[in-house]
Formats: structure tokens, sequence, C-alpha cells
């Protein structure tokens, strides 16, 4: 759901951003702060994260601490993956200090001076562009919308046969308000000229990818003709505030149901293409099997029976939030359980919770509807009537029917996971 914000609010905005004329974060040393409790460092957690050997919702990794960011899980520091932990997702929006980070590649921007930074949108245009911030917030209609931004590995970790790739828990995914302007109003302004098919967007990260690749600057494309584009949103803010530096400072792309490979960060350059992309990114990188679900075998994978193609849409997925197993639940004490549920293809529209790992389901109750593309908020009441072992269990129906299904997924590139969740607690007695 896309809402206009007033001009007024943009050069609030405005101002905040130009104040300091640039921002500087110091992430050029890349060295984070261990996260430190009651004095004490964070012991590292077990190395393997399985799925039958890790009791853990998150990755396993030290905690860390970047400029602009609370304490973050650390999978990898050049380039930078940090991973939200679970409790900031109790809510429909990512607070952007607890929001997850993914780069490509090692070499990040640490400033972006806004006197000199412009948007270029160029190609097979009739009139190429150089726009400041300046010119985005007061040139374009400002438009925002609640999106989810989800890595494609997320889950990764629980893939088996293991893949290779970051080995990312439940938490590689945010969801936030971004407020910024249509893409298409950008490519209108510049006039897309006959002969166009897709439109590739840069941005300021560099360094090395995939030897021998030609991937050393990270590229993605959209084609025309995709029904995203015309949700697709360049966003300066994020939350009601600008981008923080490691999420994309000072603009980013939002293509809402999308994963978020092709959300470029630090955006720069616009180009309007009469060919194919074939670079490494969109013909290499972020490929899915062209089955159902994405799924295949890893003997049909090295025998090449499998087509690959890029991927794109997220699938319906829910979590079981709290509670999280740390501790003892009383015998029968009403239980609040809550969590998320989302959907690249459309609004959430049924959340189902069990008791028993999924034997049996009672609806749950939603939460406030933010738009097809935000989390949605879930909860119910549970009264454990015996002490013991019980697996709670969530699953999620979106607007087109799609459900989560109780069967895992395997592909090489370790995407698509969404398997309906569980979540082990333990009921003591009361007395």
């Amino acid at each position: 759901m896309k809402e206009e914000k007033s001009v007024t609010i943009s050069r609030r905005l405005l101002l905040k951003l130009l104040g300091g004329g640039a921002v500087w974060l110091g992430l050029n040393k890349l060295t984070p702060v261990c996260a430190q409790v009651s004095g004490q460092a964070i012991e590292p957690l077990p190395s393997f994260t399985g799925p039958e050997a890790n009791p853990y919702w998150g990755a396993v990794g030290q905690f860390v601490i970047y400029p602009q960011k609370l304490p973050l899980i650390q999978l990898t520091d050049r380039p930078v993956q940090l991973e939200t932990p679970r409790n900031y997702f109790l809510t429909s929006f990512t607070p952007n200090a607890a929001f997850y980070v993914r780069w490509h590649l090692d070499e990040i921007p640490n400033g972006v001076n806004l006197s000199d930074w412009r948007l270029c949108v160029e190609g097979n245009v009739e009139k190429p562009l150089a726009l400041s911030m300046s010119d985005l917030m007061s040139q374009f209609k400002s438009v925002s919308i609640a999106a989810v931004n989800q890595c494609s590995g997320n889950s990764r970790s629980r893939f088996q046969p293991r893949v290779p790739g970051g080995q990312w828990g439940n938490g590689a995914m945010g969801n936030a308000l971004f407020t910024g302007v249509c893409l298409k109003d950008l490519l209108d302004a510049a006039g897309v000229k006959p002969g166009s098919s897709q439109v590739q967007f840069e941005g300021l990260d560099r360094g090395r990818g995939p030897e021998g690749k030609g991937s050393r600057n990270y590229l993605k494309s959209l084609g025309l003709s995709d029904p995203a584009i015309d949700e697709t949103i360049v966003a300066y803010e994020m939350n009601g505030e600008p981008l923080p530096m490691l999420n994309g400072f000072p603009v980013r792309l939002v293509v809402p149901g999308k994963f978020a490979t092709y959300w470029t960060k630090a955006l720069t350059w616009i180009r309007v293409l009469t060919d194919l992309d074939t670079n490494y990114w969109m013909s290499k990188a972020y490929c899915i099997p062209n089955t159902p679900r994405g799924n295949t075998t890893p003997k049909d994978v090295n025998e090449g029976r499998v087509e690959m193609i890029p991927i794109g849409t997220m699938p319906v997925r829910s979590f079981v939030i709290a509670p999280d197993g740390s501790s003892k639940i009383p015998e029968e004490m009403p239980v609040t359980v809550r969590g998320i549920a989302f959907s690249g293809y459309g609004r959430v529209v049924k959340v189902e919770f069990s008791c028993d790992g999924g034997k049996f389901w009672n609806k749950a109750e939603l939460g406030e509807d933010y738009g097809q593309y935000s989390f949605r908020t879930w909860q119910t009441t549970w009264i454990p009537k015996r002490t013991g072992k019980y697996i709670l269990a969530v699953r999620a129906t979106d607007e087109r029917g799609n459900i989560q299904t109780d069967k895992g997924v395997w592909n090489p590139g370790g995407y698509l996971w969404n398997k309906v969740e569980r979540q082990e607690v333990i009921v003591g007695a009361a007395k």
C-alpha cells in the first residue's frame, strides 16, 4: 500500500540529510566492537548449524556492534553480513539499528558527500538525468510502502545436504516503512526509448567477487515488463529516518515482494538496457531451479539436468518469536504465543498455530494490516494442560492461497526455505 507524504515532511528530512553535507561513519576500518554481557565476552557457539543439531533460531556467531547498529550476530566482516536477533521480530516494523546487513563486495562506502553525490539515470533514454538528493525530494512525488527485505539465503543453515554461502539462521530479514520516489517516475522523466528491455541498477560498493567472473561491480536488473517495476521505489527514508549507512545510504532500491538481491544499496546508477543483462550477478548468482518451489537434488544438479533461472518472489513464511524456549513455562498458565508472517505474493490472510508439532491446527489472531508486502503480526493464547515437552508450530496462508508446506527444499544456492517452523518448549509444574 503506497501513501503520499507531504512536501513539508520531505523538506524536513532534506534539511536533516543535508545539514552536515556528508555522512562519515568511520567504516573504513571495518572493525566491529564485540558485545559484552555482564562484563564478559560472549562465548562462541558450536560451529555446526544443521537443523537437527542447531537449537538456535538465529545464526551461530558472536555479537558485534557497528556504527548506527545495536549488537547483531556476525557471519562475516568482509563483506559485512550481520543477522538480526530474534527478539526484534515481536513487532511489525524492525528498528533501523537492529536491521540485518548483507553486502556482496568488500569495499563498501564509508562516507557519502551529498553535495557531490548524484543519482544518474542513463542508457537508452531521451534525457539522461543526474539528480541530487534535493532534486529527488523536491521534483518528484513522495510515496511510502511497508515492505519486507529478506536475504535470498535466509535460513540457509537449515539445508541438508549443506550448501555453501552465509549460514544464516532465520534473522536475515526485516520490515520497514520505506519512503522515496517511484522508479517509474524517474524513468518517465528520463524518457525510455523504444527497444528497451531491462533496467539495470548499480551502487557504490566495489570489491573482490568470485575470481574471473567480472563481478567487481554488483549489478542487478529488472525487466521493463515485470509488474514489480510499477511498485519499486528509490528510498531515501527508512522508518522515518535517513537510511543507515550499512543499509544503503543515501538511497536504495525497494522492490516489494522480491528477495533483497534486487534491493540495490547506495544506489547511484540506473541504466536502461536494450539487451538482456547477462552479467554474473544475473546469469550465474542468485539462480534457482526452474521447478516447483525451486526444489531439486544434488544428483540432478551434478548431472546437468536442472535449468536455472533468476530468483524472484519470496514464498509465504511465518515464525514463532515468543516463547523462545529459553525458560520453562508453568503448567496451566495462559501463555501468549506471538510471531510474524509475510509473503511476497500478497497479504497474509490466515495464520494457524499448533501446540503438538503440527497434528492439529487452530487459527491465530492477526495483527494490523500494513499492506500486502509487510510483516503481519499474529498471536494466540495457549494454556498447557500438562508438564513436559511441547512442540509449537506455525503456518501461514496468503491471499493467493499459498500455504506453507511441511516439506523442506533443496537447491545449490540455499534459497527459498519456507518449511513450517517449530519451537520446543518445556512446561513445568506450577506447585
